[in-house]
């Protein structure tokens, strides 16, 4: 079986030479050919789908957090070539979702071992940027865009940026249309929800899963500050927003428009500031492997 090993050298700020050389070792002792790509950030996605395309492998690692799967998905979306998640982001927010083992090796030995797979949705948002996982704007999207350009890396410099924000919060309007409803509120946040909990931990959506042809919006009203700061950024869980605090929708369309410019991030890349957002579903778009049991 031939094997494209998918590299982020700079996700999760850890260096993955070792990991690839164990891979590559490990692979071709049992038989297998392995090659390895290294994003670069720059035309990763054009250089990518060409060296798909002269290597025709039969899977996909991606070595990395939601963002390099996120890649991987948009390199081989009409190829139906399976993909299996080796978690070496600083977020593995679909690892975590789909229980992938958090130890690089022993996740690439069960993808080895596995002879099964399953469809995945993918999110197409404002008809050229896509998400695999979570989006979103307003709080973690000013979050993830202050943690980008910060120098420092790790979960608590994340903390350190997840308080700021919070506590310089201020609500902003959304007006939603869906083919079911129609929603305006002041929030401080909305989610766009193809899986249930962030890469660090925090559960945002309990009822979606990202195989079932539909999206949610989560609109989160306020938050429990000073319960959050109590149990310490590990412990954060639904309890923090309040059962009137946060309100859930699902969709396979979606038209926002936004009180005011706000950043939007998806998979843990800040695309830039937008007032108005279009999204849609692309169902079963995407074979991610997952454990054989």
């Amino acid at each position: 079986m031939n094997y494209l090993i998918v590299i982020n050298p700079v996700s999760g700020d850890v260096d993955k030479s070792e990991f690839v050389s164990e891979a590559k070792d490990l692979l071709e002792r049992n038989g297998h050919r392995a090659e390895v790509f290294k994003t670069t950030g720059k035309r990763d996605q054009v250089e990518l789908e060409k060296k798909i395309s002269e290597l025709s492998p039969d899977r996909i690692i991606a070595g990395g957090g939601d963002g390099t799967i996120l890649l991987c998905a948009l390199a081989v979306i009409d190829e139906n070539i399976p993909i299996g998640i080796v978690p070496l982001g600083s977020a593995n927010g679909m690892a975590a979702e789909l229980k992938i083992n958090s130890e690089p090796i022993e996740a690439l030995k069960e993808i080895m071992m596995s002879s099964r797979w399953i469809d995945i949705d993918i999110l197409k948002v404002n008809e050229k940027h896509y998400s695999i996982h979570i989006g979103d704007v307003g709080t973690n999207a000013e979050i993830v865009h202050k943690f980008e350009k910060g120098k420092e890396r790790g979960m608590v410099s994340y903390a350190k940026f997840f308080i700021e924000e919070l506590r310089n919060s201020k609500p902003f309007k959304v007006a939603i249309t869906t083919e079911n409803n129609r929603i305006e509120e002041n929030v401080i946040m909305l989610a766009i929800c193809n899986g249930r909990t962030y890469g660090t931990g925090i559960p945002i959506n309990v009822q979606g899963k990202p195989n079932d042809g539909v999206f949610e919006l989560v609109i989160i009203k306020e938050v429990n500050f000073n319960a959050l700061i109590k149990a310490g950024l590990s412990k954060i869980d639904e309890r923090f927003f309040g059962d009137e605090a946060i309100e859930v929708f699902s969709a396979e369309k979606a038209e926002i428009k936004l009180g005011m410019k706000k950043n939007l991030q998806l998979d843990g890349e800040v695309i830039g500031e937008v007032s108005d957002l279009k999204i849609e579903i692309i169902p079963s778009a995407i074979k991610l492997v997952v454990n054989k049991e």
